[in-house]
């Protein structure tokens, strides 16, 4: 039957707060670690206009096309420039996308498996983290969960068949992430159509996505030459393809995704396992749709999980299209209304929302008495997370919906703790725009050519031009032998260990015209006279 008008309505509510939760406090803030790249790139877009990839230096950059930068770059010409908010803004639009389809595929079963779904979503780590950063792969898990939807409310909510949007997609998706990005969705919706007994349909699917697959990397591989030429059309072929797969480009076990997850997807991940054990011995009891889509769910997730299990490059994050999966089974026991089992696992549940608040207010005082220069002042989060926790327990007497104001306190909880303490802490120790504007103010008194000594053309270099307000093509050196030799004066940038090392050479001798904290580490600016 389809989507009564409330649960639509109800959908985007819930779609529009999340979206205001995930940016909330997110103007204004420096870029720090991995999202200094994805700025750097909009900034270099803003300057000369868009490029079918990303620049950096005023070369194209092979490990991403730019789409993902497209978004920034469109979010961020009204201001002129690139701030947070809209850099972050489609990693959030992501998020909040995931949890408006949510709450519609669940709401007919029932409004508590729809909500707790939900708050296993937003509980969830490196949900939280990636949902605050600029993340490919938050936007990918919107694609991959929007794909799954479709080929489900066909079936189970009246919607039309709306073979264009899987199609484009699917697009979407290798626009964001590349050749991953097609697969993964394709994956999730053959695996529901191959379950759902459509064998037709799976294969008919599956062969235009793989026809559509192979357009695309075609395409994406003729751009690549026309844009850097062989040159930069191999570093494509390595850096989205081969590199991910011979480990080249970094290498971790097969069972990596199901060993770290248990941490990194907490509590969705271990509860959905537990779910699953409890499902599967109660199996004869259990029937209908509710138990039917666990089991899609579980096997999209599990597909996500063994897929990218065979690149040897392997992050936490590459997994998250899986997550929405594991929030939804992790939340099963809140529809099923009988088996001891299932009590057991919500009453496990509760308990754990329960004791969230304390257990935060306690690391952060425990923090707090070894960290206190870092940290500062505490007094207002721990205030708000101890009157967080009174409210939880109060639920203990008064039973009236306790479950939702559980999981309300523990959410603000999370919450709370990651953007008021954890998100200044990190980038107070990660700060590069400090000792950059120093740099650069130094550099305008008396200019000349700037030279960064081993901080890495596609590392610590990007976290230093994404704080330089215009273009600079600066000079890199990795050995003593390559600093000696340059010509003329120059502005030296190198971390203070690297100078200690020089002690008895040349550049060794130069007195440091500047010190400074940049990304977590001591570094020096050193003046070279003619």
């Amino acid at each position: 039957m389809p989507l009564p008008l409330t649960v639509r309505r109800q959908s985007l509510v819930a779609g529009l707060l999340a979206l205001l939760l995930f940016c909330a406090g997110a103007q204004g803030l420096a870029p720090i670690g991995f999202d200094s790249r994805f700025v750097l790139f909009a900034q270099e877009m803003l300057r000369h206009g868009p490029t079918v990839f990303p620049t950096t230096y005023g070369q194209p950059y092979a490990d991403y096309t730019a789409l993902s930068t497209l978004f920034i770059w469109l979010l961020s010409l009204p201001m002129g420039a690139v701030d947070s908010l809209g850099a972050w803004l489609p990693s959030a639009f992501a998020g909040a996308v995931i949890v408006t389809l949510m709450y519609r595929l669940l709401a007919p079963f029932s409004l508590r498996w729809a909500w707790a779904s939900i708050v296993m979503l937003v509980l969830t780590a490196t949900f939280v983290s990636e949902v605050r950063a600029v993340s490919q792969d938050l936007m990918l898990a919107a694609v991959a969960f929007a794909v799954f939807y479709l080929g489900y409310a066909h079936d189970h909510h009246g919607a039309g068949r709306r073979w264009p949007l899987l199609f484009a997609l699917l697009l979407l998706g290798f626009g964001i992430r590349g050749p991953i990005g097609l697969v993964v969705p394709t994956g999730m919706l053959c695996s529901y159509y191959l379950l759902a007994g459509q064998w037709r349909r799976m294969l008919v699917f599956g062969v235009l996505a793989s026809v559509l697959l192979a357009l695309c990397v075609g395409l994406l591989l003729w751009l690549a030459k026309a844009s850097g030429g062989q040159a930069f059309l191999d570093d494509v072929i390595r850096m989205q393809f081969m590199g991910r797969m011979d480990g080249s480009e970094g290498a971790s076990s097969a069972l990596f995704y199901f060993s770290s997850s248990l941490g990194n997807y907490a509590l969705a991940y271990p509860l959905a396992l537990l779910v699953l054990i409890a499902a599967g011995l109660a199996q004869a009891r259990l029937q209908g749709p509710a138990l039917r889509l666990v089991v899609y769910c579980a096997a999209a997730g599990l597909l996500v999980m063994l897929g990218l299990s065979i690149p040897l490059a392997k992050k936490a994050r590459y997994v998250l299209p899986m997550l929405p999966m594991a929030a939804i089974v992790a939340a099963y026991p809140f529809q099923v209304a009988q088996g001891r089992l299932f009590a057991w696992l919500r009453g496990l549940i509760q308990a754990l929302w329960l004791v969230l608040p304390g257990v935060l207010m306690i690391a952060l005082l425990v923090a707090h008495r070894r960290y206190a220069e870092q940290l500062g002042s505490i007094s207002v989060p721990v205030a708000v997370l101890a009157a967080l926790q009174l409210l939880a327990v109060s639920r203990l007497w008064w039973p009236r919906r306790r479950a939702e104001v559980l999981a309300g306190c523990a959410v603000l909880a999370v919450w709370l703790v990651y953007v008021a303490v954890f998100e200044p802490v990190q980038r107070r120790l990660y700060d590069t725009r400090a000792f950059t504007q120093a740099v650069m103010a130094q550099v305008a008194q008396q200019p000349a050519p700037l030279v960064l000594h081993r901080l890495g053309q596609d590392a610590k270099a990007i976290k230093f031009m994404v704080n330089v307000d215009h273009d600079l093509q600066p000079l890199f050196t990795e050995t003593p032998g390559q600093l000696q030799a340059l010509q003329g004066p120059a502005w030296v940038i190198m971390a203070r260990q690297d100078f200690q090392a020089l002690q008895g050479s040349a550049p060794g001798a130069l007195e440091p015209r500047l010190g400074g904290r940049f990304d977590n580490d001591d570094y020096v600016l050193l003046h070279r006279a003619p």
